[in-house]
């Protein structure tokens, strides 16, 4: 059994910021042909190079699970006016799931949130994406609205 080990994204770091742009570019390929999965692309740009920008942006919490100094997985949370605390990305490498990273990566975020002044956490999965719809479950984040959409 690994210990799941998260911290905060380093975007001094630049091995950080290497690791989450692959980790990125991975998490995105995984998408395609998802159903939902194509239109949640068009509707959320990748960071690419600008992850050092979006970890010290204001609200903004990017958290990395890591194995020793490889990063295995991140979730980005960002806290909005609305005191909402929405998780925007979450991602763990097939080679590292089932060790508990993103249970421990929500539950670093969802601290840190309550810290700042969060009054609750979102959270949005694809439909078919058992793996995410499980780790809002085990954290308590159960579904509220189910969105449809055809293209015509």
């Amino acid at each position: 059994m690994i210990d799941p080990l998260v911290r905060p994204a380093a975007p001094d770091d630049a091995d950080d910021i290497a690791q989450l742009e692959l980790l990125e570019t991975e998490a995105r390929a995984a998408l395609v042909g998802q159903r939902g999965g194509d239109r949640w692309l068009i509707e959320h740009p990748p960071v690419g190079s600008g992850w050092v920008e979006r970890c010290r942006a204001p609200g903004v919490d990017v958290a990395v699970a890591h194995i020793d100094e490889t990063v295995v997985g991140y979730l980005v949370a960002v806290l909005g006016d609305d005191q909402i605390l929405r998780v925007d990305q979450v991602w763990v490498t097939p080679q590292a799931r089932e060790n508990g990273f993103g249970d421990t990566m929500l539950e670093f975020v969802m601290e840190r949130g309550k810290a700042a002044g969060a009054m609750a956490v979102q959270g949005e999965s694809l439909p078919g994406d058992r793996h995410t719809k499980n780790l809002y479950e085990r954290a308590g984040i159960v579904a509220r609205l189910i969105t449809t959409y055809r293209e015509l």
